[in-house]
């Protein structure tokens, strides 16, 4: 980060010379001798000089403007690398989610619709509260107002008619042409995204319907009664139509939106739990609000994770929705806990989040 600053030279009080002639060139009377009673360093003049100059407090000024500079990118950053994605997004408990991963042109959840998830060609909605689905009527508008391919919208089958209904509201409110492709994916299914890449929901336990989402990546491995066999040997088999390779999926990321710790217990989640980078909310981080207070609101309390970390396999941790009652400082506190308790890398989604040293 480059930051500038301008420091305004003071006006040096001028140094008292030890001998100053009082005469003219050409007098050839004895110069006037000035003798201090209490010599002075040099050095300790100078210090005392800038002191009262005010050059010195400038200075410290500066340096922690710097500092706090430095500090407020750390807040605000739009972007998080973990495991080879560029992971952005807003995730305040209550008040919006929306993460996107440019790598995959996906967003999970779409929060109040911020302007980066637009861009994004499939959005997967984990359930139906406002916070997390308020602004997918703007996000269908926007890209049709771009003139850009209509998105693949993928929702819990549950709410798949709530969804066009309210779709089909908004074009009759607003005379505008909302197109979109929705898919209503269960849990289990499988859909391809691309050649090389597939989603599949995940059972999470929130107070409504929801699902969280993990995404694949799809290659080919030569299957083990051919591996002794040379280059021509296997071009020879696959011609001849035999199936010479297995498809392997490797879980990419997994994003759970809102639940419960429950979902860390499941079997079912076992693929989200060893993805390369797991997606998934911590609310409350004190004792304020205990951990029996983020299960009667289908939420996760940090303890919790802590609790169940020996399930997780995961390389990077992406921690979101915290409620709103905390600081970035005491967010980034409460998740030193969790790292010292499991491998992976550990990182907070502050973004949104107040400083406690914000102006």
């Amino acid at each position: 980060m480059r930051s500038s600053m301008t420091i305004t030279s003071p006006s040096f009080p001028s140094v008292p010379q030890f001998h100053q002639s009082n005469t003219h060139p050409q007098s050839h009377k004895q110069p006037t001798v000035i003798t201090l009673q209490n010599p002075s360093k040099p050095h300790d003049i100078s210090t005392k000089s800038l002191k009262s100059s005010g050059f010195l407090s400038a200075i410290g000024n500066a340096i922690e403007e710097q500092e706090y500079r430095k500090a407020r990118a750390e807040v605000i950053r739009k972007g998080t690398g973990l495991e080879g994605f560029n992971i952005e997004g807003l995730s305040v408990g209550g008040q919006e989610t929306c993460v996107i991963i440019p790598e995959f042109k996906c967003a999970f959840d779409i929060g109040r619709c911020p302007p980066r998830a637009i861009g994004m060609n499939f959005l997967f909605i984990t359930h139906a509260h406002l916070d997390h689905i308020g602004g997918l009527p703007m996000y269908i508008a926007t890209r049709g107002l771009y003139s850009m391919s209509p998105p693949t919208v993928f929702v819990p089958p549950s709410i798949k008619q709530d969804v066009e209904d309210l779709i089909e509201l908004h074009r009759k409110m607003g005379d505008v042409e909302l197109n979109l492709d929705l898919v209503a994916l269960d849990v289990g299914e499988t859909y391809e995204l691309r050649n090389d890449l597939v989603v599949r929901p995940f059972k999470t336990y929130h107070v409504i319907p929801s699902q969280g989402y993990v995404i694949y990546s799809v290659r080919k491995k030569l299957k083990k009664q051919y591996i002794h066999l040379k280059g021509r040997e296997i071009e020879k088999k696959k011609k001849s139509g035999v199936e010479i390779t297995d498809i392997v999926l490797s879980p990419e990321v997994a994003f759970t939106g809102d639940t419960s710790s429950d979902f860390l217990l499941d079997p079912r989640s076992s693929d989200a739990l060893r993805a390369k980078v797991l997606i998934t909310e911590a609310t409350f981080l004190d004792d304020k609000c205990d951990i029996e207070h983020a299960r009667e609101h289908g939420h996760m309390h940090i303890d919790e994770i802590i609790e169940h970390s020996k399930w997780i396999r995961n390389n990077a941790i992406l921690l979101t929705h915290f409620s709103s009652r905390y600081h970035v400082e005491e967010i980034r506190q409460a998740v030193t806990k969790l790292q010292a308790k499991v491998s992976a890398k550990v990182t907070p989604l502050t973004e949104g989040f107040r400083s406690l040293y914000s102006p």
